[in-house]
């Protein structure tokens, strides 16, 4: 009975420390996440700050709805130097990532994952000349909410997610696509669609949604499955990992949302 009793209060103690390991797993992996939307809220209202001006001696072109833009302003948002800007993040992401993650250390990777929302904020400056600063804020603290819920979701959930993998990977792609077509268009041919724009960010929100509670059951349920391993290395980078999967869902989410909630009166 004694040893009986031993071995259960030796595996109680073990499962009360992988608890508070996956506690402390998840608090770095929305801390480090957190970090990178901050780094990209502040270069993006940095840069919009710089390219834009009140003062019409100091500007070289205005802009339909008003906008006085400076050199720089200019510069990355009217010549072809936006599409540099534009597709530079997906170039990073696609193409230099996944060799960080592999090769580097964990605070290589981590230093890289800010560098990319850094490269997020010069892109997604733009925002700040389209819409008001009001609608903005509205909309992130809805996607805030709505993240948050979905991200518990995923979390407490007893549901195994995992089946919604596929389903959602070829939704993206399928929405990627889309979108790709839908700039070509718009830039090449001149031929918008709001309707089409519509069902984009009405399918994104809804594939980015999915993307956030079956994230958070990954991070999760990868912690537990390594847990036992104590391969510190490796839980770090996961870490860091989980953050940027859940910082481009934030992030995506918050984007089709705006093409909703955001005002540009």
């Amino acid at each position: 009975m004694a040893d009986y009793q031993a071995i259960r209060q030796t595996a109680g103690a073990r499962a009360a420390e992988i608890d508070a390991g996956l506690r402390a797993h998840m608090n770095k992996v929305y801390g480090t996440m957190s970090v990178g939307m901050l780094i990209t809220a502040l270069a993006a209202w940095a840069v919009a700050g710089l390219a834009t001006t009140t003062d019409p001696a100091s500007a070289t072109v205005q802009l339909q709805n008003g906008t006085l833009l400076t050199a720089f302003g200019q510069a990355i948002y009217l010549s072809p130097l936006r599409w540099v800007i534009m597709f530079a993040p997906l170039a990073v992401l696609f193409l230099g990532m996944g060799a960080v993650f592999r090769r580097a250390s964990a605070a290589g990777a981590q230093l890289f994952f800010f560098a990319f929302a850094l490269l997020i904020g010069l892109s997604l400056s733009s925002i700040f000349i389209v819409y008001t600063a009001f609608s903005i804020t509205q909309t992130f603290l809805v996607t805030a909410i709505a993240f948050a819920g979905l991200s518990l979701y995923g979390y407490t959930t007893k549901k195994d997610l995992s089946g919604w993998g596929t389903f959602l990977m070829m939704g993206l792609i399928g929405l990627i696509v889309a979108m790709v077509v839908n700039l070509v268009l718009g830039a090449v041919f001149g031929i918008s669609s709001p309707a089409f724009m519509f069902a984009i960010s009405a399918i994104g929100v809804l594939i980015f949604a999915g993307l956030t509670a079956y994230d958070t059951q990954t991070i999760k349920s990868e912690y537990l499955a390594h847990a036992h391993h104590g391969d510190k290395d490796w839980l770090d980078k996961s870490a860091i990992h989980g953050a940027l999967s859940m910082y481009l869902n934030f992030l995506n989410m918050f984007q089709f949302l705006l093409f909703f909630l955001g005002s540009q009166e």
